[in-house]
């Protein structure tokens, strides 16, 4: 059986191997736990025991805020960048880990080299729905990074921006010499943004350290600089940690600020799991 085929879920409840019946759409492991296939496509393997909310993740809000501004294209340098790293060692199966709406992987579907099956993960439903509809020939999962519902050794590349991760879990469900490519905030990452936020804004570290059971290959820095719209400034605070910290004063302020020239930083970060994991 072809990897393509094999199956690459494991049931959340017990940790057996999930497969598909394809004429009731609905996914089942050996203990007879069945989980439904939604009308977009998408897989819900979130138990409602690991849910810290109702709803987990980004809101809908959110959800609109980043994608008016990813769609925008203001990030489309870096899609650029990781589609490049990426296509190099021509992975067969690749995992976007906190992969939103999946902006990311739509660009690496449409401008890699070479045909990659392409995976999603991410804890909000609403994006997780949204990323099926744009992209049904990819395979998209509602789960916590730190429980992946995934066979062991199944993917040869995870890709991790600005997502949070189980180290031990990356480990488990990477192959053999398979590759890890990280991306952080670097130190002038929307600086002019926290400025609106913080009195004493600080710089990110430079260094972007890989976890413990990695292999660092390369480091890239990409800088530069955009000028959004203030209805799209609004909508990268959404996306940030610090909008949690924007006051209405300062959401104000940046409102009617007609043109704001902000930096752009970030460290890729591309690792290969250590020999002693093999």
């Amino acid at each position: 059986m072809s990897q393509h085929n094999a199956p690459c879920y494991i049931c959340p409840l017990c940790g057996t191997s999930l497969s598909l019946n394809s004429s009731a759409k609905t996914y089942s492991c050996q203990n007879n736990h069945h989980f439904d296939q939604a009308k977009e496509g998408y897989l819900n393997l979130l138990l409602v025991q690991h849910k810290r909310s109702g709803e987990p993740g980004d809101s809908k809000a959110m959800m609109q805020a980043r994608r008016e501004f990813l769609e925008a294209g203001y990030y489309e340098p870096l899609a650029q960048a990781l589609t490049m790293m990426i296509s190099a060692y021509q992975p067969e199966q690749l995992l976007d880990l906190g992969c939103g709406e999946g902006y990311y992987s739509r660009n690496i579907g449409a401008n890699s080299t070479h045909k990659i099956q392409l995976h999603g993960l991410d804890i909000a439903k609403f994006a997780i729905a949204a990323a099926a509809k744009k992209q049904p020939n990819a395979r998209f999962v509602v789960a916590s990074s730190s429980r992946l519902p995934y066979v062991d050794q199944y993917f040869d590349f995870l890709l991790k921006v600005f997502a949070p991760s189980n180290h031990q879990e990356l480990l488990r469900v990477l192959k053999p010499s398979g590759f890890l490519l990280s991306v952080t905030p670097g130190p002038r990452h929307l600086w002019q943004l926290k400025e609106f936020i913080y009195a004493d804004a600080q710089e990110h570290a430079l260094d972007s350290p890989v976890p413990p059971g990695f292999d660092l290959i390369d480091t890239q820095r990409i800088s530069y600089k955009i000028t959004p719209s203030s209805q799209h400034t609004l909508a990268l605070l959404q996306m940030t940690p610090f909008a949690w910290r924007a006051s209405e004063s300062a959401q104000l302020a940046l409102k009617n600020t007609p043109e704001l020239n902000i930096e752009t930083d970030f460290i890729l970060t591309l690792a290969i799991k250590t020999p002693i994991f093999l």
